[in-house]
């Protein structure tokens, strides 16, 4: 029995054990059941099941999450806002918004970097004062006694360890179209929205050093200049270059190129990547600047600083400068251009014909599709081509086209010949091999026909409409532009082959006289009709009180240009399809045109 007496002892215990174990269980599965809820008692007894380590990778549902969370900035959201400003242009609009959103992708991917390094480092110095030997704070240089690891000697030389993480590099965009289209009001828009200093220059002064005129670096200068002086914002800024394409290699007889070849050659390493030594000077108002989009205070909603920017003043980068804004001699900063974006734009005159020539090269000889004389029209050289699907000209565009680009078979297709640019295109315009090679992205912009133009007169947010009509408002008057006139602007524009520009001519030489008249006298109401924009009456005018004469006017002649518009397409009025319909339909529009409803 004594033998026996401590084997019951633990087959006691184990049985008084499995039955709490068991009542716990039940008592889980009731509450569960019952109310659906889980208690923290119900997990106590229980192991740990698992450990999080701050610096290991996520693991479980939010493993495949992105690092830094739901980006606030997306390139639906950048062409979004192109689209308010900017009439048209949709490829180069989406791809402009995708290089700016890789850039900040560059940006933040960076700053992660830094900061894990930061961690590691940090972690690496209390590690060794933790586990630092007496004798080795005691004696500095002192060798171990005992080698914790000791070195694995091999057969051969060890392999080459290169702990550098992996290289996100930039893709600068080039950005080509006629004159007009909106190629740097892009650039200037998207200044307006991003949180990181932006700075455009004009290439057309640009020289060679020791020239007269600015050297290349100046655009880098003015960088530093838009993001008050602060090196690391600047670092990571974006660069417009406009006008690229007058710093083409000019074919002079005599002389030398001081600002088409040498100017390129200077660009290179300015695009690739280089450490620059830029001497400024200050002045005294520098501390009050504040970057594009930022307010005075520094305070921003960006999404790479974390709603704040660092503008901590200007910091010398060298010794040789004075401390002070105010020296004469100024500072000098060390930039690297290695993360700074580049955006290049530029009309590139005469490049269509140059495609086409390549395109079309063969087409002599039986069997051979000859192009056509519109082609190469001397009259639009700008202006998109409209083939008919199917063509020998239509198969040629869609072989060279470097996108996908769907179309109808009962509908004229439409392409822009400066979609079909390749870098050998550029290098006969006379870019040299090198810069175009570190430019990968092209797009371009299309001309603006009759109806684009239409269009910006009166969709953008800044539309030249919205402008007057304001402008006039703040005399107390009233102004109202027709269909017929806006299309009878649009076309008077359009033949003078400056794009959108000419819209401003136009409408100036239209109501410069009802700019002179309507302020400081009885004039409230202007119309400005179909036949007052081409030129066979004056603008009407009308008093105070006559604002139902004026909402009818406008209305008739709504009516009038509605009407026939369906004619000229061949459609069937509302009154000769619905008679009592077609009534109510137009005494709704007339209603609504007069303000009524």
């Amino acid at each position: 029995m004594a033998t026996t007496f401590p084997n019951a002892q633990k087959a006691r215990a184990s049985y008084i054990g499995l039955s709490i174990i068991a009542q716990s269980f039940a008592t889980c599965a009731t509450r569960s059941s019952s109310s659906g809820q889980f208690f923290r008692s119900d997990f106590s007894n229980q192991p740990f099941t698992g450990s999080y380590e701050a610096g290991q990778p996520t693991t479980g549902p939010l493993g495949e999450a992105p690092i830094l969370g739901a980006p606030r900035l997306t390139p639906k959201v950048l062409k979004q806002h192109l689209d308010q400003f900017v009439v048209g242009q949709e490829r180069a609009k989406k791809v402009l918004s995708v290089a700016v959103y890789n850039h900040y992708q560059r940006i933040q991917e960076l700053q992660r970097r830094e900061e894990e390094e930061e961690q590691r480092l940090q972690q690496r110095l209390r590690r060794d004062k933790s586990d630092a030997h007496p004798l080795e704070d005691e004696f500095p240089g002192h060798q171990e006694s005992i080698p914790i690891a000791p070195e694995q000697q091999g057969l051969g030389a060890a392999p080459i360890f290169d702990p550098s993480p992996l290289t996100l590099e930039k893709a600068n965009i080039l950005l080509l179209g006629p004159s007009g289209v909106g190629k740097t009001l892009m650039a200037k828009t998207l200044a307006r929205v991003l949180a990181v200093p932006f700075s455009m220059s004009d290439c057309t002064p640009f020289t060679q050093a020791g020239y007269i005129g600015e050297d290349a670096q100046v655009c880098v200068e003015r960088l530093l200049a838009a993001a008050n002086y602060d090196v690391v914002a600047a670092e990571q800024g974006i660069i417009c270059l406009d006008e690229v394409d007058k710093i083409a290699a000019a074919k002079t007889a005599h002389g030398k190129d001081v600002s088409g070849e040498g100017v390129q050659q200077a660009l290179l390493k300015i695009i690739e990547g280089t450490t620059l030594h830029i001497q400024a000077k200050q002045e005294r108002a520098a501390p009050s600047r504040s970057v594009t989009g930022l307010d005075p205070s520094g305070s921003t909603g960006s999404p790479i600083y974390g709603g704040k920017y660092a503008s901590s003043g200007p910091t010398s980068a060298s010794g040789s400068g004075g401390s002070s804004s105010g020296s004469s001699k100024g500072e000098t900063y060390s930039i690297r251009t290695d993360n700074i974006l580049f955006i290049f734009t530029g009309a590139f005159i005469g490049l269509n014909k140059m495609i086409l020539n390549r395109v079309s090269k063969g087409s002599i000889g039986f069997g051979s599709p000859i192009r056509s004389s519109s082609s190469l029209s001397s009259d639009n050289p700008d202006m998109t081509l409209s083939v008919k699907p199917g063509s020998e000209e239509s198969k040629i565009f869609e072989k060279h086209l470097p996108f996908f680009t769907p179309s109808s078979p009962d509908q004229l297709a439409h392409y822009n010949p400066l979609d079909l640019v390749e870098p050998s295109d550029l290098q006969t315009y006379g870019m040299i091999p090198e810069l175009v090679g570190r430019i990968p992205i092209t797009t371009a912009l299309s001309a603006l026909d009759e109806e684009a133009l239409v269009r910006v007169l009166t969709e953008p947010r800044n539309s030249l409409v919205r402008q007057y009509e304001h402008m006039f408002q703040l005399s107390g008057v009233e102004l109202r532009f027709t269909s017929g006139s806006l299309r009878e602007i649009a076309k008077s524009s359009l033949g003078m082959g400056t794009g959108a520009r000419g819209l401003r001519t136009c409408v100036e030489r239209l109501l410069g006289e009802a700019m002179f008249e309507a302020p400081g006298s009885s004039i409230k109401h202007i119309l400005i009709t179909e036949a007052v924009a081409q030129r066979k009456q004056a603008p009407i005018y009308l008093a105070r009180g006559q604002q139902h004469r004026f909402h009818a006017m406008f209305a008739a002649e709504e009516e009038e240009w509605v009407a026939r518009m369906r004619q000229s397409t061949g459609e069937e009025t509302s009154e000769d399809r619905d008679g009592d319909l077609g009534s109510f339909e137009e005494y709704r529009e007339k209603s609504k045109a007069a303000g009524v409803m």
